[in-house]
């Protein structure tokens, strides 16, 4: 099989695997309704929050940074560097636009923590640092997702990790896009806080 089918069969996992919304069906189980009623109407772990359950919280930030490890680990075993990076960005691309959700899914941090721990193992715990620092000092999950993920970037260049670089540079742009409302309100300081 030549690389340029494993790398597109990589990328159809980590989008199939990625578009999964355990925070809709955690949500929905849980007895909680539609997570996209409540809130922000985001499918992720600070949304189900909101719902008022630590534990379906908890549960959707751990199930969907598996999305990310998986995806990029399951498909590492084949033996295909690039192949495991794709597909951990296909997974991203597929936690936000997710095809059963007519393409309207998360913002992709807990897929990508999970797959920059698989990618760059130190790179993802400074990012966890960083990301809880931030969020202790500021109380602001947007603020401190958005912080990490931007000093994962040169911290991948001082690594000398650029192929992993290449694929995180378009992993955090993707989900700065998707997080482009909460930079707005928090320029204008109207960012609820966590557990608003």
């Amino acid at each position: 099989m030549s690389d340029a089918v494993i790398i597109l069969l990589a990328g159809g996992f980590g989008y199939l695997l990625g578009s999964v919304p355990f925070g809709l069906i955690f949500t929905r189980f849980g007895g909680k309704g539609d997570i996209r009623d409540i809130g922000s109407g985001n499918i992720g772990a600070t949304n189900v929050l909101r719902s008022g359950s630590k534990v379906l919280a908890l549960a959707t930030l751990l199930a969907d940074a598996a999305k990310g490890a998986l995806a990029v680990a399951l498909v590492w075993r084949l033996g295909n560097d690039q192949a495991a990076l794709f597909a951990g960005l296909a997974a991203l691309v597929g936690h936000l636009f997710p095809v059963w959700l007519n393409f309207k899914g998360g913002k992709g941090v807990a897929v990508f923590i999970g797959a920059i721990l698989i990618m760059s193992p130190f790179t993802g715990i400074v990012f966890l640092l960083v990301w809880l620092l931030v969020a202790l000092a500021f109380r602001r999950s947007s603020l401190a997702a958005i912080t990490a993920m931007v000093l994962s970037l040169p911290l991948l260049v001082f690594l000398g990790e650029i192929d992993t670089f290449g694929f995180t540079l378009l992993m955090v742009a993707l989900s700065l896009w998707a997080h482009r409302e909460n930079i707005a309100r928090l320029r204008t300081g109207t960012e609820p806080k966590i557990g608003q």
